[in-house]
């Protein structure tokens, strides 16, 4: 009987302990039924999901689903976009962004268009003027006394350089016959030709990159001051391969004008048509791509510079068509479709391929503002009195525009088209040279006013100022004074003298003032040469040994040491570079453009 009551109790303390464990989770019957699955919509809390949340839910799965139901929940079932409130927000930022990027981008291709006419200008309008002046210059020297190390300036120089790579390479040019060309090329077949194109469109990158580099090598080994010791091979030889590549980059631009002129003059315009679809095929090879601001920044300088040699080469198709003519007005409403599709098949190309790279870099609309005034900073520091290079020079470097080799072509393309007799057609060419030289300054005004307007906005007047103020101090550092800061003592430390640095005073002049000075010389590239008196006083005075080091100081010598060592070295580190300091050649990502 005791073992019955014992089974007995057993039993009902089991039954009543199970009894409390489907009370505290009746889902584990439910799961094993089949009726009632563990979904993660349920609440859990601490390991044990809320059986409240399982109540409801057993009423709504005790129906039979039905088709009609199903169709009725598909009807009325609804979900609210606030709940993923920032995904939608960037998404309609992205399209504000994609819509916001042809305005943005067409104001820095304009600003940068007139910068490049600019510098185009420049060539036709002051330069001659500038090396008439440097001639004069050199032809009254005797007459007026010689005072000085220089014959002329650095930059007189320079414009003599160009002028007569100039005149060299426009008296070659005679010998490369346009038209034996132009039937050449006509003669090839469409494919042929299409390849052509894309070969010399690489081709002239590449001469543009190598091109700049010849040209400030030129100018450098020309006007490098003579008491420092030269490793050149000499003015001459620069000078030939100066010509030699403003030559051979022209006669390359005459080939593009000439297979573009043929695809305007074909008859089924399938040529011009695979030329504008080439335009589209550089959307698939850049968009695709990581960019980073200073990519994104030369990619457009680069879309700069072809916009504006296509427009050039257009130029010339439309002067070859209408000289072949007999300058008939009928035909120039023939071309003008032609180029009109051209133009825009350009501005469109550009718009597509910047919209996407910003969309899929994550880089907004605002970094062309950006762009503008750093070509405005290059503008305005070109002013200043420590100016290092020409304006146009700086273009060149910048957008990767080199405005010789175009401008030799033009002179022999116009010289070749419109005929020039008798003195009315003479006194026409000196009209529109004045032309020229009123929309050169005025261009010229307006660009300077509005780069120091941009330059306002940026913020950016501070880098002007400073580079002012510290390229004086900066350079007066010469190797000689470099290597007496760090005299050896006998233990093999190295003691670092400290250099006083000078303090930067503010300007005193406005910054509208200060972008119309002269540049001043750098007088400080040499030490002065020492007098006989100083030499005397030190035969006179011998050195003195250095005394020995206290071994109780050395340790704390050593960290002095230390500190001045890791302070130069965080001196001498160069900083991260900003869009200032990134031309159109500087490979960034391993990329030309």
């Amino acid at each position: 009987m005791a073992d019955l009551s014992s089974c007995e109790l057993s039993e009902a303390k089991e039954a009543e302990i199970e009894l409390k464990k489907r009370q505290k989770r009746p889902w584990e019957d439910l799961h094993k039924s089949g009726k009632i699955g563990i979904t993660p919509d349920l609440p859990e809390t601490l390991g044990f999901y809320d059986i409240r949340a399982v109540r409801r839910e057993e009423p709504e799965l005790s129906s039979d689903p039905s088709l009609t139901r199903f169709i009725c929940t598909e009807l009325t079932r609804g979900y609210f976009l606030e709940h993923n409130e920032a995904k939608y927000t960037e998404r309609r930022e992205r399209v504000y962004t994609c819509m916001r990027i042809p305005k943005e981008l067409e104001k820095l291709m304009i600003f940068g268009f007139f910068l490049c006419v600019d510098a185009f200008l420049y060539v036709f309008t002051l330069l001659p003027l500038r090396v008439l002046l440097a001639l004069l210059r050199l032809f009254t020297l005797p007459c007026c006394g010689f005072s000085g190390s220089r014959l002329l300036q650095p930059a007189q120089v320079c414009d003599m350089l160009k002028g007569l790579i100039l005149v060299l390479c426009f008296s070659m040019m005679h010998y490369v016959d346009y038209s034996m060309m132009y039937h050449l090329i006509r003669g090839q077949s469409v494919i042929k030709l299409y390849i052509i194109y894309n070969m010399l469109e690489v081709a002239d990158r590449l001469f543009s990159s190598f091109g700049q580099d010849i040209l400030d090598a030129l100018y450098w080994t020309a006007t490098e001051p003579k008491e420092r010791k030269r490793d050149s091979i000499g003015v001459i030889p620069h000078f030939f391969m100066a010509v030699f590549y403003v030559f051979l980059h022209a006669i390359l631009i005459m080939v593009q004008a000439s297979t573009l002129n043929v695809a305007f003059n074909s008859h089924n315009k399938s040529l011009l048509t695979i030329m504008m679809s080439n335009n589209f095929v550089e959307i698939k090879g850049s968009v695709f791509k990581k960019f980073e601001k200073n990519n994104l920044f030369q990619m457009s300088n680069s879309d700069i510079k072809e916009r504006f040699t296509s427009y050039v080469l257009l130029l010339i198709v439309c002067l070859r068509n209408m000289e072949q003519f007999s300058w008939n007005p009928d035909h120039l409403w023939v071309l003008l479709p032609d180029v009109f599709i051209v133009v825009t098949s350009e501005v469109a190309v550009d718009i597509i391929k910047h919209a996407f790279i910003t969309k899929f870099n994550d880089i907004t609309a605002d970094v062309y503002s950006e762009y503008r005034a750093s070509l405005a900073f290059d503008l305005v520091s070109s002013r200043q009195k420590n100016a290092c290079t020409d304006y146009s020079d700086s273009v060149a470097r910048r957008m990767g525009f080199i405005p010789l080799p175009l401008a030799v072509l033009l002179i022999r393309v116009v010289m070749s088209s419109v005929k020039v007799q008798g003195a009315l057609s003479y006194t026409c060419v000196f009209l529109f040279y004045l032309g020229l030289v009123t929309l050169k300054v005025l261009n010229s005004i307006v660009l300077l006013g509005k780069s120091c307007v941009y330059v306002k906005r940026a913020n950016m007047e501070d880098k002007l100022f400073e580079r002012s103020s510290t390229a004086p101090s900066s350079s007066t550092k010469s190797p000689s004074k470099a290597d007496q800061a760090k005299s050896s003592t006998p233990s093999g430390e190295f003691h670092v003298e400290q250099i006083p640095a000078t303090p930067c005073s503010p300007p005193s002049s406005s910054f509208t003032s200060s972008v119309t000075t002269q540049p001043t010389p750098r007088t400080d590239l040499f030490p002065p040469p020492s007098t006989d008196v100083s030499s005397a006083t030190a035969v006179s005075h011998p050195p003195t040994p250095p005394p020995q080091p206290q071994p109780a100081a050395s340790s704390h010598s050593q960290e002095e040491v230390g500190e001045a060592q890791g302070a130069s070295e965080t001196k001498n580190r160069t900083p991260k570079k900003d869009l200032l300091e990134i031309d159109r050649f500087t490979i960034c990502g391993n990329r030309i453009d």
